[in-house]
């Protein structure tokens, strides 16, 4: 089996000895190991100089490459992973070395049983959308997201005024300090922090939420992930940020620019006995009532 890691960072030493746990573990039951060229070194210093892996920029439709990806970090490395796998549909799964982490599933101690339960086949494949961004000027080098596209005021400059349109027709203008469009899978994290709804992952939807807006009456807006979203941008300042998940640009009026639903999914692979509504009750601790305490 040739298995892909990745980690966005190993200086935190949670991260750095789960992934080179990991590592060791997919050596010793030989496996092929492969990992982009950030890791290398890690590996080579920290790991073991006998593991020489296979290195990797990116793949995709054309390359595939792995059977499956690991990454091992917080939901923003899962995101990362976003750029790595692109449209190969090589399946991401997360060992969590993070905080809140609704992707990033599977625990640290859980590590042998994960690899163990891959092996047998015990996994669920889950197809998760994701946003194509459009624009008439070059913002970022890989135009796809998985979590949402945000466009957004910059720190000292005052509220700007998003007029957002779908398939053309005109929805609202947004009088805030910017506006979110999250897939389902985004649902759970800046949307959901601004008031936004938990989405369900195969809703088939976008949320549209407004940042800090303005006009008290207006709230979320739900829509079908069918349409293209477009926007207009107004404000007393001359350029505001374009965020397509974790990465940001700054942008001026003149740029327009438009978001739809991706032809292709990150697939997310999950072991069987976790699923969504799992997540959810335990990272919000829904159902927890502090009364009832001993």
């Amino acid at each position: 089996m040739r298995i892909g890691v990745y980690a966005k960072s190993v200086r935190d030493p949670k991260h750095r000895d789960a992934l080179a746990s990991l590592i060791l573990s997919l050596h010793n039951r030989g496996y092929q190991i492969f990992c982009p060229p950030s890791l290398e070194d890690f590996i080579y210093m920290q790991v073991s100089a006998t593991i020489v892996p296979h290195i990797f920029d990116y793949f995709d439709k054309d390359n595939v490459g792995l059977d499956v990806l690991i990454s091992v970090g917080g939901d923003g490395t899962i995101l990362d992973t976003l750029q790595l796998v692109r449209d190969s549909k090589i399946p991401v799964l997360s060992i969590n070395t993070g905080r809140l982490g609704f992707l990033a599933g599977i625990a640290t101690d859980q590590l042998e049983f994960a690899i163990d339960e891959l092996e047998k086949g015990n996994y669920i494949l889950e197809p998760r959308s994701l946003l194509n961004l459009e624009s008439n000027q070059k913002i970022f080098d890989f135009n796809y997201g998985l979590n949402d596209f945000v466009i957004h005021k910059k720190e000292t400059s005052s509220m700007i005024v998003v007029h957002a349109y779908l398939n053309g027709e005109f929805l609202n203008s947004y009088w805030s300090d910017g506006l979110i469009v999250s897939t389902p899978t985004g649902s759970t994290g800046y949307s959901l922090s601004c008031g936004g709804p938990i989405i369900f992952p195969k809703s088939d939807s976008f949320v549209i939420t407004p940042i800090a807006p303005h006009n008290l009456n207006v709230r979320p807006v739900v829509v079908s992930d069918d349409v293209v979203i477009s926007f207009e941008i107004e404000g007393r300042a001359s350029s505001y940020l374009a965020s397509l998940d974790s990465r940001s640009q700054s942008i001026t009026e003149e740029v327009n620019m438009a978001v739809k639903k991706a032809d292709f999914p990150l697939i997310l692979m999950r072991l069987s006995n976790v699923n969504f509504m799992d997540t959810l009750r335990s990272k919000l601790n829904w159902g927890y009532d502090k009364r009832t305490e001993v």
